[in-house]
C-alpha cells in the first residue's frame, strides 16, 4: 500500500514538472499562437487582417534592440581582442563563406526548378496581382544605396572602427566596464519583450491567412512545394553536411533554436528573430566577437532561402510563358542574382524589384511575371526567413569553429558540447 502511494505521489510529482514545463515555455506559446492566428484568418479575414498592427507592433519593438545589440556586441568583442588582424580575418573569411554558399543556394533553386517544373501549369487560373510598383522600381544595382538603405549594415561598419579605436586609448577598460553594463541591460529587457513573442506571432499569421486566404495557395501549390521542398533539402543536405565535418547534427541545433524558428514562421521576418540567435549562438559556445561580425554581415550578405526563391521565381515565370533557356543563360541569371540578391536584405518588397531588375537584365523573360507570384508570396516568405536564419547560424558557427572560437560552456555539458551536437 506504501509502496503504492509512493509511486502513484512520484507519477504525480512527474505530471505536474512535466504541465509546469509546458506551460512555462515559450515555443508552446508561440505555437498555440500561430495556430490560432492562422484560425482566425481563415474564420474571420476581416478580423485577421486588423490584426496586423500587433504583429507589426512586436517586430518594431524588437527593431529597436537590433542596432544597440549588435552595436556592443562587436565593440566588446573586438576591443576584448588581443589581435586585431583576426577581426579582419573574420571578416574576410565570412565574405567568402556566405559567396560560396549563396552561390550553391542559388544554384539549388535553378537545379530544382528545372526537375520538378512548377511553371508547367496552366496560367490561365493563376490570380493576377497588381506588380507595376515593383516592375517601374527595377534598376540596376548601387552598392551605395544598398549601404544607404541598411541600417544593420551602417551600425556593422561603426561598431568594428569603434572596437578598432577603443584598443588604442587608454580608458579602454572603463569604457568597456561602462559598455558591459549597458549591455547587461539591454538583453535583460529583450528578455522581458520576448515575452510578446506569442502575440507577434498571432497578429502576424492571423494578418497574412486574412489578408490573403489560404485559397490563393492552390494553383500555386506546385510552387510553393517545390521551394519548401528545395529550402529543406538545402537545410539537411548542404548545411547539415556542413556542420557534420564540424562534428555536429543540424536537428539538434534547429531543436536547440526553435524558439526562434517558430517566431520567424509566426511573424514571416528573420529580423524579429535576430536578437534573440546571437543570445542563443553565444550561449552555445561562438565567441561574442565571432556572432557580432557574423550575424549582421549575414543578414545583409548571407540570404539562403532568398537565394534560393529568388532563381527559383525566375525559372518559374520562364516556364510560366514557355521560354527556353540556354545552359548559357542560367549561368547568366545564376552571375547576375549573385550581385542583385544582395539587394534583397532590409527593406520589404525589395524582393520583387530584385526579380524585376534580374528579368530585366536578362531581356527575355516577360517583367509582367511577377504580377502571378504576388498572391502567394507572403506564404513563401516564412520559408525564406527561416532558411536564411538558420544559414547565418550555421555559418557563426563555421567560422566560430575554424577560428577555434568555440566554447561550449563548461556548467552545461549535456546541452552545449559537441557530442550533444
Amino acid at each position: 500500500m506504501q509502496e503504492d502511494i509512493a509511486s502513484y505521489k512520484a507519477e504525480t510529482a512527474v505530471s505536474r514538472s512535466l504541465y509546469i514545463r509546458i506551460i512555462t515555455n515559450l515555443t508552446f506559446w508561440v505555437l498555440i499562437a500561430i495556430i490560432a492566428g492562422v484560425w482566425l484568418g481563415s474564420a474571420a479575414p476581416a478580423t485577421g487582417v486588423k490584426m496586423e498592427i500587433i504583429g507589426k507592433t512586436f517586430i518594431d519593438i524588437i527593431k529597436l534592440f537590433i542596432a544597440p545589440i549588435i552595436f556592443l556586441t562587436i565593440v566588446l568583442g573586438i576591443s576584448g581582442m588581443d589581435d586585431l588582424k583576426k577581426v579582419g580575418r573574420i571578416g574576410v573569411k565570412s565574405l567568402l563563406y556566405f559567396e560560396v554558399v549563396s552561390t550553391i543556394s542559388l544554384a539549388a533553386g535553378v537545379l530544382m526548378a528545372l526537375l520538378i517544373r512548377p511553371g508547367k501549369i496552366d496560367k490561365s487560373s493563376l490570380q493576377i496581382e497588381n506588380a507595376s510598383r515593383y516592375t517601374s522600381g527595377a534598376k540596376e544595382f548601387d552598392w551605395l544605396s544598398f549601404f544607404m538603405s541598411n541600417l544593420t549594415l551602417q551600425v556593422l561598419v561603426a561598431a568594428i572602427i569603434t572596437g578598432v579605436l577603443l584598443n588604442y586609448s587608454k580608458h579602454r577598460l572603463v569604457v568597456i566596464g561602462w559598455l558591459g553594463q549597458l549591455s547587461k541591460i539591454v538583453f535583460k529587457a529583450l528578455k522581458y519583450v520576448m515575452y510578446l513573442a506569442p502575440l507577434g506571432a498571432f497578429g502576424g499569421m492571423a494578418y497574412t491567412v486574412g489578408k490573403f486566404g489560404l485559397h490563393t495557395l492552390v494553383p500555386l501549390a506546385k510552387l510553393m512545394g517545390t521551394v519548401y521542398l528545395t529550402m529543406a533539402i538545402f537545410v539537411f543536405l548542404v548545411l547539415g553536411s556542413i556542420l557534420k565535418y564540424y562534428k555536429m547534427s543540424i536537428v539538434r541545433f534547429l531543436r536547440y533554436i526553435r524558439e526562434e524558428l517558430l517566431l520567424v514562421l509566426g511573424t514571416s521576418s528573420s529580423e524579429s528573430a535576430l536578437p534573440s540567435i546571437m543570445m542563443k549562438l553565444e550561449k552555445m559556445g561562438c565567441s561574442k566577437s565571432v556572432v557580432g561580425l557574423v550575424i549582421p554581415t549575414g543578414y545583409s550578405f548571407n540570404l539562403d532561402g532568398t537565394s534560393i526563391y529568388l532563381s527559383m521565381s525566375v525559372i518559374f515565370i520562364a516556364q510560366l510563358y514557355d521560354v527556353h533557356l540556354s545552359i548559357g543563360e542560367i549561368l547568366t541569371i545564376i552571375g547576375i542574382l549573385m550581385v542583385t540578391s544582395k539587394g534583397a536584405a532590409g527593406v520589404t518588397g525589395s524582393g520583387f524589384i530584385v526579380l524585376a531588375s534580374t528579368l530585366t537584365a536578362v531581356h527575355k523573360i516577360p517583367v509582367e511575371g511577377l504580377a502571378f507570384l504576388l498572391g502567394v508570396d507572403k506564404f513563401m516568405s516564412e520559408a525564406r526567413a527561416i532558411t536564411n536564419i538558420i544559414g547565418n547560424g550555421v555559418a557563426t558557427i563555421v567560422i566560430a569553429k575554424s577560428e577555434k572560437e568555440f566554447h561550449p560552456p563548461v556548467e552545461k555539458p549535456v546541452e552545449y558540447t559537441e557530442e550533444t551536437y
